[in-house]
């Protein structure tokens, strides 16, 4: 059976700084829960706020920035999600999804492509409207029942149409780790799936009745063959891809020998100094996640000074 060490002291956490600001977790909308319960509010918010079109899994956007429409400029078949209020300026905002072409292919954009250059609050609304749209055109039935559902509470919840039971959107929690050795070296993997030479750290879901910790443990010593202890929290992220929450931790093996893949999802796995993964990154022989994830985040974390300008060589 693994023990899991405990988390760092209250003091040793004062000292370690975590992840700020991360790519996706930028919000500054209030999601004005209260008004939800108040179709009529709702409608009024609708005619005057701003609203996001969403079709399919892409957003109306240009390469940097979302593009905000009025309820006047919607048409056709699909589906308003409420995503709150900006509490200084009063804009409420929405999103529209929806299948139909009611905007040009070449103006429809994925929150990967990006995600890194929107604002805080555009980054904020974007991973919300994902999400309730991602999980809304997945659950169209009832799962005590089996009928239909419909939206309810601008969007936070779906509501059978039979025995009216309120269903509520899911977000599955995944664990992700900075692995280190006592050289302070970093450990990376790289899946069967991607693209030759990206490698990034270590994550998996967290199991029914297993905490974040158990599941760092768990993790790590499936993909890598590698034991960690010292297991200390980072920060968190959304990743509405579909319906996740990626949550970053740091550990440390005092056996770094026994890291090896385990040949189904890991392929490849090394372990870098900060020189080798500057001289791997610049020649081509590194690639890294793209400035959008969690992941990409932690490795500059890790890496320190001169991360943003040394590291350029993305996958994206």
């Amino acid at each position: 059976m693994l023990v899991v060490s405990p988390i760092m002291s209250a003091s040793e956490e004062i000292k370690s700084e975590r992840l700020n600001s991360l790519t996706l977790a930028r919000s500054t909308v209030d999601r004005a829960g209260d008004l939800r319960t108040d179709p009529a509010k709702l409608d009024a918010l609708w005619r005057s706020g701003k609203i996001l079109i969403l079709v399919k899994d892409r957003f109306h956007a240009s390469d940097s920035a979302l593009v905000f429409h009025d309820s006047i400029s919607i048409h056709g078949v699909g589906e308003r999600y409420f995503l709150g209020i900006d509490r200084e300026t009063g804009d409420s905002y929405f999103v529209w999804h929806t299948d139909e072409a009611v905007v040009a292919d070449d103006d429809l954009h994925t929150l990967r492509q990006i995600g890194a250059r929107l604002s805080d609050t555009e980054a904020g609304l974007a991973v919300h409207a994902l999400g309730l749209a991602n999980w809304h055109h997945t659950h169209p039935c009832c799962s005590r029942c089996g009928a239909t559902t419909r939206v309810g509470l601008g969007g936070a919840i779906r509501i059978c149409d039979v025995d009216a039971s309120e269903h509520h959107p899911r977000t599955d929690p995944a664990v992700i780790v900075l692995v280190k050795d006592k050289d302070d070296r970093l450990l990376l993997g790289r899946q069967r799936v991607w693209v030759e030479k990206l490698f990034s750290n270590f994550a998996g879901f967290v199991e029914p009745g297993e905490s974040f910790e158990q599941c760092v443990v768990r993790e790590v010593l499936e993909e890598s063959g590698v034991l960690v202890h010292s297991v200390h929290y980072l920060g968190s992220q959304p990743w509405p891809f579909p319906a996740s929450i990626m949550i970053a931790f740091e550990a440390i093996t005092s056996d770094p020998t026994t890291a090896r893949p385990d040949g189904e999802e890991i392929v490849e796995l090394d372990w870098f100094t900060r020189e080798q993964m500057r001289h791997a990154v610049k020649s081509g022989e590194l690639v890294l996640p793209s400035r959008i994830s969690v992941s990409r985040r932690m490795i500059e974390y890790w890496y320190g000074a001169g991360a943003v300008e040394d590291l350029v060589a993305t996958h994206e």
